[in-house]
């Protein structure tokens, strides 16, 4: 019996990922521009409808990185929804986190009434 546990006891016992289920932030990024352009195309700025828009992109996103293999990380997702008046703005986060496992993506979406920030946060369960 080795430090982890007996051979062939899964990932119980994992203090770290493996090469394959670490999160990338390449491949978030790459969903989370998919479902934003998908779902914003044609989407128009209607201050009664953003809230329940940004829930609902919120799961559906979070929905998709669940969906990709990210085993035993839990996934934040922060979706922010603004009227583009052609007025700058800027985002920042702070984390206590494991720089070797943890990890973030994020991406910006802007059509003629709209923009959306959405930042994807993965942090690995030990």
């Amino acid at each position: 019996m080795g430090e982890l546990g007996p051979e062939g006891s899964g990932d119980a016992h994992r203090l770290r990922p493996g090469l394959r289920p670490r999160f990338k932030s390449s491949t978030v990024k790459e969903c989370i521009h998919a479902i934003l352009k998908e779902k914003l195309a044609d989407a128009q700025y209607v201050p009664e409808e953003v809230p329940q828009l940004t829930k609902s992109l919120s799961e559906i996103i979070k929905d998709r990185l669940k969906e990709e293999g990210f085993d035993r990380y839990k996934m934040v997702v922060q979706v922010v929804i603004g009227e583009q008046r052609g007025e700058g703005m800027n985002m920042a986060a702070r984390c206590f986190w494991d720089a070797d496992t943890d990890s973030y993506a994020h991406d910006v979406f802007v059509n003629d009434s709209l923009f959306c920030v959405v930042a994807a946060f993965g942090c690995f369960y030990y």
